[in-house]
């Protein structure tokens, strides 16, 4: 056996999940709407849990806005920190979604203004929301990564350690599987953290822990998964960073100011 027979070639996937007529289903369009739908109904259950400021309705209200956050601030940010010079030279690409291409760093933003202006409608406290939305998020992550995967996209950087992966459409070369790596750190991990906290009440009551803890976590998991990561072009000259290892430091400065601000309930202060 060769060294390169010894390792796991990455079969042929088709990024289609399901085609129905014009209607097509791409994988990575299934982990959207399983994360949203799955994290909405985890969102519900915390929701019942005391202090119960967000009730359930508002959860229900809140699906549309989160999912339209995600998909305008995912593709802006992708578009403005990933490759702004080709959409630019080609405005109408920037509309066809369907085509690839979500930022996380863009989909958060875009996922915190729509909760900023529905808490205000709605007259409750943003964090309460919040709070819910960053226990819940990890399960959107953990399918996406997964549908990376499927989709052998965001590759790993050349390896020889056992469990390498070679993807025949890059090229021949064993690779880490640094899309799985981010499944199990950004998705499993973080998640199961979350739930260990969102799971005592007074953690709960400590508004914007839970967002805080999020932040820290994804930054951390982020920073190290993404050192098994190919660096993009325009950050090779950086230490051989990733862009998002970069992009996740203000989220772990904000994170940790959010579980210092929250280190007292909120009738305490």
């Amino acid at each position: 056996m060769t060294p390169e027979t010894s390792y796991f070639i990455f079969p042929e996937f088709d990024p289609v999940a399901l085609a129905l007529g014009p209607i097509v289903i791409r994988w990575y369009a299934l982990a959207y709407i399983f994360g949203i739908l799955i994290g909405w109904r985890y969102m519900l259950y915390l929701a019942k849990k005391p202090p119960a400021i967000v009730k359930p309705n508002h959860c229900e209200d809140m699906i549309a806005w989160a999912t339209i956050g995600t998909i305008v601030g995912g593709r802006l940010g992708h578009v403005l920190l990933w490759d702004p010079g080709y959409y630019f030279g080609h405005p109408l690409e920037i509309l066809m979604v369907w085509q690839g291409g979500m930022a996380f760093h863009g989909g958060l933003i875009g996922v915190i203004v729509s909760m900023l202006i529905y808490a205000r409608r709605a007259k409750i406290p943003f964090f309460a929301l919040a709070d819910l939305a960053a226990a819940a998020t990890p399960i959107g992550l953990g399918l996406g990564r997964l549908a990376n995967f499927i989709n052998g996209e965001l590759v790993g950087r050349p390896t020889d350690v056992p469990w390498a992966v070679i993807f025949p459409h890059i090229d021949n070369l064993p690779r880490h599987p640094s899309q799985l790596y981010e499944a199990l750190t950004e998705g499993v991990l973080l998640f199961a953290i979350l739930a260990i906290l969102a799971h005592q009440q007074k953690i709960r009551e400590r508004l914007g822990t839970l967002s805080g803890v999020f932040l820290i976590g994804y930054a951390f998991a982020r920073m190290f998964s993404e050192m098994f990561r190919e660096p993009e072009a325009l950050t090779g000259t950086l230490v051989e960073t990733t862009w998002g290892q970069w992009l996740s430091v203000p989220m772990l400065v904000y994170g940790l100011y959010l579980v210092w601000r929250g280190r007292r309930p909120v009738a305490a202060r």
